[in-house]
């Protein structure tokens, strides 16, 4: 999770119990202050426009580890509004664009740009409005579900946390597992928590790997549909998938990541994963 007051989660049941406590209560008191209310029901679409604000520019972008990249060049806009999906065969080198181009990898050559500077997830700036989630665990052992989701929306501003909590709680279907530590939590469980503490928090620019990680049928297709609907209201989305399904839903462009990389439309990703991965989806 990457929070504005630069905590790292651990993934240790050992972790001081009293000292995540004290922050949870420190974090809620100040999340009480009066604040506007939060705005509700259905976002409003956002019509195609190439003047919207650009969140993402990656130019000549090779990526890997050392000097032996993992796929082809790549080059890519993301603007407000659009959904992004790179996809390809396992091991292509996807996760690695991802990490890449929000600056957690260092890229062999080329230059990514996110919201007109150059990708450093560790700024304020980036963290107030970029949420990622990536295909791993990243959570603060001695905190329960309720606490975790408490610590990202009020260190990122947002307005009535405790409203946005219940609501998330109830979409993920966590509301029992709300007084729940990360151990106590089933995979999928834990998957939906970190899901949740994306979307607790106010963001321009959400990153997902592989989201319908560990999702039950029914809640990738609720997922897709929310999704689609942040898009359509002006968020920016990148993310890897594997699901055609998904994928048709959230997506308005596409990428093929592999040794030749191709733009596609999401009809034409979607066929090539499953092609892929005859049961995908």
């Amino acid at each position: 999770m990457s929070l504005d007051f630069q905590l790292e989660p651990e993934c240790s049941p050992d972790a001081d119990h009293d000292q995540g406590a004290r922050l949870y209560f420190q974090v809620m008191s100040k999340s009480r202050k009066p604040q506007k209310p939060a705005t509700s029901g259905s976002p409003e679409r956002i019509p195609a426009d190439p003047a919207r604000p650009e969140l993402i520019r990656a130019e000549r972008l090779q990526v890997g580890y050392g000097n032996k990249a993992v796929c082809g060049e790549i080059a890519f806009s993301l603007r407000q509004g659009e959904a992004l999906a790179l996809v390809g065969p396992n091991g292509a080198g996807k996760s690695t664009v991802l990490k890449t181009v929000v600056g957690q990898q260092e890229a062999i050559s080329g230059q990514t740009r996110v919201n007109g500077e150059e990708a450093d997830d560790r700024s304020l700036a980036f963290r107030r409005e970029v949420a990622m989630v990536f295909d791993d665990d990243a959570f603060f052992p001695a905190l329960t579900v309720q606490e975790h989701l408490a610590i990202v929306a009020a260190g990122h501003g947002a307005t009535d946390v405790e409203a946005m909590i219940d609501a998330e709680l109830d979409f993920f279907g966590l509301s029992a597992q709300r007084p729940s530590l990360p151990h106590n939590l089933s995979s999928g469980q834990r998957r939906r928590m970190l899901l949740a503490a994306a979307f607790v928090r106010p963001r321009s620019l959400l990153v997902l790997d592989e989201p319908e990680q560990r999702l039950d049928t029914a809640m990738r297709a609720k997922l897709a549909t929310r999704l689609r609907a942040e898009v359509d209201g002006g968020l920016g989305l990148l993310l890897v998938t594997h699901d055609p399904a998904f994928l048709s839903t959230v997506a308005t462009r596409a990428i093929f990541v592999a040794d030749e990389v191709r733009r596609m439309t999401p009809t034409q990703a979607a066929l090539a994963i499953a092609s892929e991965n005859p049961h995908a989806g």
